[in-house]
């Protein structure tokens, strides 16, 4: 029998998630889960409203992803290609994503929730668009 190799299945970097910092062995809060600091929380806000050449790919609601996945990120089956989008609440609140294809409920980063102030145990309707 041939020996198996260890395959790393840590996140791959996206754009948006540069710099941000995986959460810290044992953490247990939201807070100390959440490694984005507030000028990068600022910068993911304050994202241009309507990007030209920006595309709807629908409305869905999100449940909160991967807690141990740094960085503002969205994982949707309405998203077919990997690559910057934005995500807007019912309520008016938008954000800048990474956008990342999947399969199943849709999911939204622990720190986009945070950022977006939206409960962590909602799920909540959004509008992804991508660039």
């Amino acid at each position: 029998m041939a020996p198996t190799t260890a395959i790393e299945t840590r996140p791959q970097t996206r754009p948006l998630s540069d710099g941000i910092k995986a959460p810290p062995a044992g953490a247990r809060t939201a807070a100390a889960l959440d490694t984005t600091t507030a000028e990068q929380k600022a910068a993911a806000l304050a994202a241009p409203a309507k990007p030209a050449g920006e595309q709807a790919l629908g409305k869905t609601a999100v449940a909160l992803g991967n807690v141990t996945e740094p960085g503002f990120w969205l994982r949707s089956s309405l998203v077919k290609t990997a690559g910057p989008g934005r995500v807007v609440t019912a309520a008016g609140g938008s954000i800048a994503v990474d956008l990342i294809p999947g399969e199943g409920a849709a999911q939204l980063s622990l720190a986009a929730f945070r950022a977006l102030n939206l409960p962590l145990t909602d799920l909540p309707e959004v509008t992804i668009f991508a660039q």
